[in-house]
């Protein structure tokens, strides 16, 4: 079984690719696990942006226990709690208010807050929080903006998610201040409609090898 994380360093040092998934079909929540477990991705982020989502974390923490499931798209202080009592974890925010991070502490859950500015970073490390999302990545200045907050924020690690794909991955995780990305092109929507398994468990391979 993968060490349960207890921080927010713990969560990017799962995997270097963080799979993004999004689960409306509840039946394909256990199979679509297993398969980017197989491949070396243990952690697994679980959006909360359908209605089969929270159960979708359920049914993964309770059968597929090799399995990091957390969810992500937390947007509100009772989505962070139904999560963390879903079984979850670890949480992750697209971006982050005050009663935001102080509801994904409350629940005990190691968490990764959204920030697309060095000033919103700034205000998440004055809370003592140095583990973040960088959300939308690509949108916010991509790989270039990350290495140029280096130098006045060295102590933030970030997990860029948002327009990423198998190419422009190695380009973030060269920094030295990225510690894993968020992908969603490891579950395609066909694929998983189809229940390409075996193909989901090729791309996760592909990913956990970067």
């Amino acid at each position: 079984m993968t060490t349960t994380p207890r921080s927010g360093a713990d969560i990017l040092d799962l995997a270097p690719v963080m799979p993004v998934v999004v689960i409306d079909d509840l039946e394909a929540a256990v199979p679509l696990a297993r398969a980017l477990v197989a491949g070396g991705l243990p952690g697994i982020e679980v959006t909360l942006r359908t209605p089969a989502a929270l159960s979708a974390i359920e049914r993964i923490a309770a059968e597929v226990p090799e399995a990091v499931v957390g969810a992500g798209t937390v947007v509100t202080p009772d989505q962070a709690r139904a999560a963390s009592d879903a079984g979850a974890r670890f949480l992750v925010s697209p971006g982050c208010t005050a009663s935001l991070a102080s509801a994904m502490a409350d629940t005990g859950l190691p968490f990764l807050p959204g920030v697309s500015t060095a000033s919103e970073a700034m205000a998440l490390l004055e809370r003592g929080l140095t583990e973040l999302k960088f959300f939308p990545a690509e949108a916010s200045g991509g790989a270039a903006f990350l290495k140029s907050l280096l130098g006045p924020l060295p102590q933030v690690r970030f997990c860029p998610t948002g327009g990423i794909t198998s190419a422009s991955a190695p380009d973030y995780l060269a920094l030295a201040n990225v510690g894993c990305v968020g992908g969603s092109w490891l579950t395609p929507a066909a694929l998983v409609a189809e229940g390409a398994w075996d193909r989901i468990e090729a791309l996760a391979r592909e990913a956990a090898a970067l």
